[in-house]
């Protein structure tokens, strides 16, 4: 199977060693940003999405018009736009970006942020919610004739849209989430399963839970995991620089009035805590020391080591059944082209080695 990188840009320089600076929206920086992932081998984008930041669809529209092969992974909250309507403006960039489209459909973790905007939904409301929505934008975006909906949450006549997807059959699903209810869609409805950075131990149940959920379906679907590498000439060194990245985080935290973080609502966040117990370690690479102090929010484990050591420890990942790696720095820009150097092209070398001998 082919492996795929992803990384992710913000609209200004900000990370949890780096305190926001300047205006909400820098052009030139996102500009900057997105053509270095290009340059440094990225295949995919990822443009998060939070309750109070810049449009996530914009910032892709932008940010592919200045880019000609990296692709792209939306981020995109169901329950703020009907999903008709959806289905038609994520067509529509599919078409401006050349086909370089794919959407990250978040049900919603954090109640505090849902209600940001208005969402008062539980937390299993909210995946059957999504349930409902990725159905509609499936149909929306491959039927060839208008059609009624009467759901739980939606209901519409006649839906339809006039611009289909530049990819066939439809744009591509990634979908995260860890709890039960999320599972079930994900076999449902997601062609990648995302998953934050777990031990190899936890990915390898999740793989298997998934798979079994998408079999009930005749499905079959690919798997993601995050991490943030940190890097150095030696091991040793590498270490260092983890503790220095936790030191600034914990200084910056204090700046800004923030104590230690208690843990995050959901149940991937609860996995994150989970991967190294007591320790700040898991498996020899998995580093949980910022995870654990911003409440395991955000994709927050990191791998820990030379550039080659890195790579063979993805390398055994892929051998659990992933593909797909989203990676990205606490030195967000710099660290994006610091992986193009040496991390994407040792490990797409080491994996493919794998491919040959199985071959």
């Amino acid at each position: 199977m082919s492996i795929e990188f992803i990384g992710m840009i913000q609209t200004r320089k900000v990370s949890e060693t780096h305190a926001a600076q300047g205006p909400v929206i820098d052009i030139d920086y996102v500009g900057q940003f997105a053509r270095a992932h290009e340059e440094a081998g990225f295949d995919r984008i990822l443009v998060p999405h939070h309750a109070t930041s810049p449009d996530a669809l914009l910032t892709v529209a932008h940010a592919a018009s200045v880019t000609s092969k990296v692709h792209f992974m939306l981020a995109h909250r169901p329950g703020f736009v009907a999903p008709t309507l959806a289905a038609r403006q994520l067509a529509t960039l599919d078409h401006y970006s050349g086909g370089r489209l794919a959407v990250h459909i978040i049900s919603g973790g954090d109640d505090t942020d849902q209600r940001r905007d208005g969402d008062f939904l539980t937390h299993d409301e909210r995946y059957a919610r999504t349930d409902e929505y990725l159905h509609i934008l499936r149909r929306i975006w491959t039927e060839t004739q208008p059609f009624d909906h009467n759901g739980q949450y939606y209901r519409f006549e006649q839906g339809f849209s006039e611009v289909k997807p530049v990819q066939q059959p439809h744009i591509p699903v990634y979908f995260g989430g860890a709890s039960a209810p999320a599972l079930e869609i994900a076999g449902r409805h997601a062609d990648v399963y995302a998953l934050w950075g777990e031990s190899k131990a936890q990915v390898r149940g999740q793989v298997a839970r998934v798979r079994a959920e998408a079999a009930k379906h005749g499905r079959s679907v690919r798997f993601s995991v995050s991490f943030r590498p940190i890097l150095a000439a030696t091991e040793a060194a590498a270490w260092a620089r983890a503790e220095h990245i936790l030191e600034e985080t914990k200084r910056l935290r204090a700046a800004q009035g923030i104590g230690v973080g208690g843990p995050a609502q959901s149940e991937g966040a609860r996995r994150l805590l989970a991967a190294s117990g007591e320790s700040d370690r898991a498996d020899e690479r998995l580093w949980t020391g910022v995870a654990k102090e911003i409440g395991g929010r955000s994709n927050s484990t990191a791998l820990v080591g030379t550039p080659e050591q890195v790579a063979d420890t993805l390398a055994e990942y892929y051998a659990l059944g992933v593909s797909t790696f989203l990676i990205r720095g606490f030195d967000p820009l710099e660290d994006a082209i610091d992986y193009g150097r040496e991390l994407i092209p040792a490990t797409r070398e080491r994996i493919a080695r794998v491919e040959r001998v199985a071959a």
